[in-house]
């Protein structure tokens, strides 16, 4: 109990200590001991509860907690209220003022007195899996916010300095998340939930420019859109179910009243993961400097979503609210996969790539049987490694180039190897096996085609083959062997510390894979379901993963043996004129000189961003609508 109070306290007393130091020194030194000690403290704790393997609940009398959470949520509106009406934001404030209203009507007169032992908090393996996540992916962020930053606001001098705020959200983050997957009790979840919207919403605003004021404020409404919903979940679920608990909703089992809370917590979850019709917040994020984009698309916001879906899959299962939340997230996969083609901007191709893996996820929570919550989960893993390194390292980029263009990146090996390779490491992590993002595809391929679900096995297909084609263009392009020498790389020492140890561990994870399916998720299974579920992968399965990660090692060992003595003579290439030399500009017909440019062909004559984008969010609205409603409708 002590480390669960700590894990979730300490963040928010590191966040005010932060808001109050101006001095880079003393920040640096306050984020490295802060961050040692949480990791510290979420291995130490997941260690014991691994040993002992079972599943533990804390914390009985909260009536004190109780209250402070309910004067929280009043400084919460107030705060969106008066920023709302500063900016000119209807619609914040009203939604704002409706969920608030709502809860404090059921918490200080509907609400009826507890019967029994109602414990708050809650710990599994499933916790676990998301309390490392937090604890190692999103402070590692924050080192890397250290030296980021600096640079920042020494290339971006018409912003406003305020690392002080900037870093005190990042912890105040991190403390909501801790909240938000150790409790159990509805309005503890609802309560951290909400300060996650309202966090994100502040750090996408951070330099308060138009297009930071305009983005912060659509990300701030879809999440309290998503956030009613949660309210009114909750509220039916104590009067009418006389259920608290997260827990007690999901063992309800088939029973018809449950669809209804069920439905509206996943709505809530896909606001949240920012699954279609809600993906457009996310995309709007980009705006924020890349250690909140890192936070937002990894470790924490859209993986609260995904985290309540997978919680809520046993009882989704074969359900209305299976039917939705799967639908919407194979669409989800499959256009973001289709949209991250025509994207040049390093930045956009990542947060479509978030939106397709969340999409995934999100299908596997749908879907909600053992196979695709197994694959789900490991997908939560792998892409929470990969993408943060993949932000982190495309940050160091442009800080070093003054680009995050793909096209600028052309040759990247020649010019900043050590960015390169970490770059292509987190490619990798996203599409090539060993890696796990890979093998849980075809997990999630299978289950889908044992289910019969021809529609969820083609959005699959396609997207994956999507996938394939974006990431492999970038890759590309970073490898290609162009004439340059190395330039100075301007990546400070504190975000090296955070990417360096990010590529370490994506690369350790296809080592120690097999361990964590078998002591963790497959428990994990056993955790969500109530019984004993086969092995996912089988052991010859686990004999080809082996093989492929020696490949890894060994062929390229040998190919550099064979290849370490050859001479490489340089020729100059044919460009439709007379070669100048260099093998960058040709002479043409008239004698004129003109510069070879090599681009990727990103489909934007074939795929209209904004016309797909306007499309899916019509039809994703059209799914939610209507089976929600018929599933509503259905249990009433």
């Amino acid at each position: 109990m002590e480390f669960v109070g700590f894990l979730i306290l300490f963040p928010f007393v590191a966040a005010a200590i932060l808001a109050c130091t101006k001095n880079d020194n003393i920040r640096k030194v306050v984020v490295y001991a802060s961050s040692i000690l949480i990791i510290a403290a979420a291995v130490c704790f997941s260690v014991m509860h691994l040993i002992s393997g079972e599943s533990v609940a804390y914390l009985e009398e909260t009536e004190m907690i109780d209250r402070i959470m309910m004067c929280g949520e009043l400084f919460l509106t107030v705060l969106i209220v008066v920023l709302s009406v500063r900016y000119k934001k209807v619609l914040p404030a009203v939604l704002s003022l409706l969920q608030t209203g709502l809860m404090l009507w059921f918490e200080l007169i509907a609400k009826k007195p507890e019967t029994g032992a109602q414990m708050h908090l809650f710990c599994d393996r499933l916790t676990i899996v998301m309390c490392l996540i937090v604890a190692v992916v999103g402070t590692l962020i924050c080192v890397y916010a250290v030296g980021y930053l600096k640079d920042y606001h020494n290339h971006h001098t018409e912003y406003k300095d305020r690392r002080p705020f900037f870093f005190g959200m990042l912890f105040v983050f991190l403390g909501a998340m801790f909240g938000l997957i150790f409790s159990n009790n509805l309005v503890w979840i609802y309560f951290f939930w909400e300060i996650t919207s309202v966090s994100s919403f502040l750090l996408i605003g951070y330099t308060k420019t138009e297009e930071a004021i305009t983005n912060c404020f659509r990300a701030l409404w879809m999440n309290l859109l998503g956030g009613l919903g949660f309210c009114i979940a909750i509220i039916y679920s104590e009067l009418v179910l006389e259920i608290s608990t997260l827990k007690e909703l999901v063992s309800v089992g088939d029973g018809q009243l449950v669809i209804i809370p069920v439905i509206l917590l996943a709505f809530a979850g896909l606001t949240k993961s920012a699954q279609f019709p809600f993906s457009r917040w996310l995309l709007g994020a980009m705006v924020a400097p890349t250690p909140s984009s890192a936070l937002l698309h990894s470790a924490t916001m859209v993986k609260a979503g995904v985290y309540l879906l997978l919680r809520l899959a046993p009882v989704m299962s074969g359900t209305y609210a299976g039917t939705m939340v799967a639908l919407i997230g194979g669409l989800t996969f499959f256009a973001a996969s289709v949209l991250a083609i025509t994207q040049s901007d390093g930045k956009s191709v990542l947060a479509y790539s978030t939106i397709s893996n969340l999409g995934l996820i999100t299908a596997c929570a749908g879907v909600g049987v053992e196979q695709t919550v197994w694959a789900g989960v490991l997908l939560v893993i792998f892409h929470a490694v990969s993408k943060s390194l993949l932000f982190q390292t495309v940050g160091a980029i442009e800080n070093s180039t003054g680009s995050r263009d793909i096209e600028d990146m052309t040759g990247l090996i020649r010019r900043f190897p050590a960015l390169a390779i970490v770059l292509c490491i987190g490619i990798a992590g996203m599409f090539l096996a060993p890696f796990g993002m890979l093998i849980s595809k075809w997990a999630v391929l299978k289950a889908f085609v044992d289910a019969g679900n021809v529609v969820l096995v083609l959005f699959i297909a396609f997207g994956s083959a999507t996938t394939l084609f974006y990431w492999t263009k970038w890759l590309c392009k970073v490898l290609v062997q162009v004439p340059g020498e190395p330039e100075r790389n301007k990546t400070s020492a504190n975000q090296w510390c955070s990417i360096g140890a990010h590529a370490f561990m994506m690369i350790a994870l296809c080592f120690v894979f097999p361990v964590i399916a078998y002591y963790l998720l497959q428990p994990m299974l056993y955790e969500l379901y109530g019984s004993v579920v086969a092995p996912v992968l089988s052991a010859s399965d686990m004999y080809i993963l082996l093989l492929m990660l020696v490949a890894l090692v060994v062929v390229p060992v040998i190919g550099n043996m064979f290849v370490k003595n050859v001479d490489v003579t340089q020729s100059n290439e044919y460009m439709a004129g007379i070669n100048t030399g260099d093998n960058k500009s040709f002479v043409d017909s008239f004698d004129g000189v003109k510069t070879l440019n090599v681009a990727n062909w990103y489909f934007t004559d074939m795929v209209n961003e904004q016309k797909l984008l306007k499309a899916v969010i019509y039809i994703a609205s059209a799914v939610i609508i209507i089976i929600g409603v018929i599933g509503i409708g259905g249990a009433l």
